[in-house]
């Protein structure tokens, strides 16, 4: 059992209304219905638990040794249920061969449930609830088989506030995290300075922010893949903040903080690519312009459901997972080929064979996914296929999702949502 809370550690009913309210956590996918019977399974002894906390897990049926590994941080007021079921980490998990696990906090630990990144004995390495967290990863790995290597860790708000503590105190555990709407490395020691951190944040240079960093990794260890999420109209954490993660990150791993490469993707998403482009940078930001405090999900295609700081915007399951390299956890295979049809013989006073021509404008074709790229009616784009003219988002670039499209001018696809 725990100790019980220090007088400090308790909240006040005020404080924690106000923590609940504050701290609360809150890619175009068109996710085929998954027929998988895994479940939200909790798992009541994992390994040593000084930080008293919950674990449950997500196993796709089928799963290969091997796979990736997710970890994944609710944000206050929420559980482990609350993320898998709005975050769009259940169909990336399906869709891409991952194992997720959910930590979830308890009460008697934190009254509003908020994970406890501004405590130093929960976000030293080997204590409190960082190391319950580790305990979770090492459990997974010995009972599924995940790799090692590809281990990640992603959350909301508090949630991305420890993700954050989590990925400079294991960076030889974490290949790579997502911070959502969360604050640095470092930038609190208790719940009154955690406001402060929240908004309007805290005025540090990039060194001192990366000092931060520097004191907490293990000396010789490399330093994970960082993806940084935050809203432009984020009220409860300042989107300064996820500017602070972004220089953090960049000193620590002696990068500029001028980015390398800048994309735009859909709802109103910057994507700045910091130590190489998209394919192989070591830190990412993306901003969401409009976006108020929550996770980024797209639920009319599938990514994730809208709720409580679940925020209908963008994918930033998909895309996170697309630049953790993880979105292709299994890779889609080679269509099935058809017989070769004989080549036709012509004989004397027969006409040439023609060679076949593209479709007339006005037919509709059913397929997955992968064919319509392979065919030429669709472009794979950030592990996503668009239709070609349109853009229409057809969802993941898979043999698992069918999607219909008509050609209503020459070379001008468009998606059929009710089919052909």
């Amino acid at each position: 059992m725990r100790p019980h809370l220090s007088h400090a550690r308790r909240f006040p009913p005020l404080a924690a209304l106000t923590v609940a309210l504050v701290l609360t956590a809150a890619l175009i996918v068109l996710m085929a219905p998954r027929a998988s019977a895994a479940t939200l399974d909790p798992v009541p002894s994992f390994g040593a638990d000084p930080g008293n906390l919950a674990m449950h897990e997500y196993v796709p049926d089928g799963l290969p040794t091997g796979a990736p590994l997710v970890v994944l941080l609710h944000g206050c007021a929420q559980s482990a249920s609350d993320y898998h079921h709005h975050s769009g980490w259940a169909e990336q998990a399906e869709a891409s061969g991952i194992a997720l696990v959910y930590a979830e906090q308890n009460t008697s630990n934190n009254p509003t449930r908020c994970f406890n990144w501004f405590e130093p004995a929960d976000v030293a390495r080997d204590s409190g609830e960082a190391r319950s967290i580790r305990s979770m990863v090492e459990y997974a790995i010995a009972e599924h088989g995940v790799d090692a290597e590809r281990v990640y860790v992603s959350g909301l708000s508090a949630g991305g506030a420890m993700a954050a503590e989590l990925l400079a105190s294991y960076p030889d555990v974490f290949a790579g995290g997502s911070i959502v709407a969360g604050v640095p490395v470092g930038c609190a020691t208790g719940m009154l300075d955690a406001f402060t951190c929240m908004n309007p944040g805290k005025n540090r240079t990039a060194e001192q922010w990366g000092d931060r960093v520097r004191a907490k990794i293990p000396e010789g260890a490399e330093l994970p893949r960082v993806a940084v999420w935050h809203g432009t109209a984020d009220t409860v954490v300042a989107p300064a903040n996820g500017e602070a993660s972004v220089a953090q990150w960049a000193n620590a791993g002696g990068l500029s903080t001028t980015p390398d490469a800048i994309e735009e993707l859909p709802g109103s998403t910057t994507a700045s690519y910091y130590g190489g482009g998209s394919d192989d940078a070591s830190l990412a930001h993306f901003s969401v312009v409009g976006l108020g405090h929550g996770t980024p999900v797209d639920p009319a295609t599938g990514c994730g459901s809208e709720g409580a700081y679940f925020l209908d915007s963008v994918c930033s399951t998909g895309y996170t997972a697309q630049f953790w390299g993880i979105a292709g956890g299994v890779e889609p295979t080679d269509p099935p080929t058809e017989e070769p049809t004989p080549e036709p013989t012509e004989g004397p006073g027969e006409p040439p064979t023609e060679e076949p021509t593209d479709p007339p404008a006005g037919e509709c074709v059913t397929a997955n996914n992968y064919v319509h790229v392979d065919e030429g009616r669709a472009v794979h784009r950030a592990g996503f296929a668009y239709a070609v003219g349109s853009d229409d988002s057809l969802g993941l670039w898979t043999m698992a999702i069918t999607t219909s499209l008509t050609e209503t001018s020459p070379g001008h696809w468009e998606h059929t949502v009710d089919g052909c």
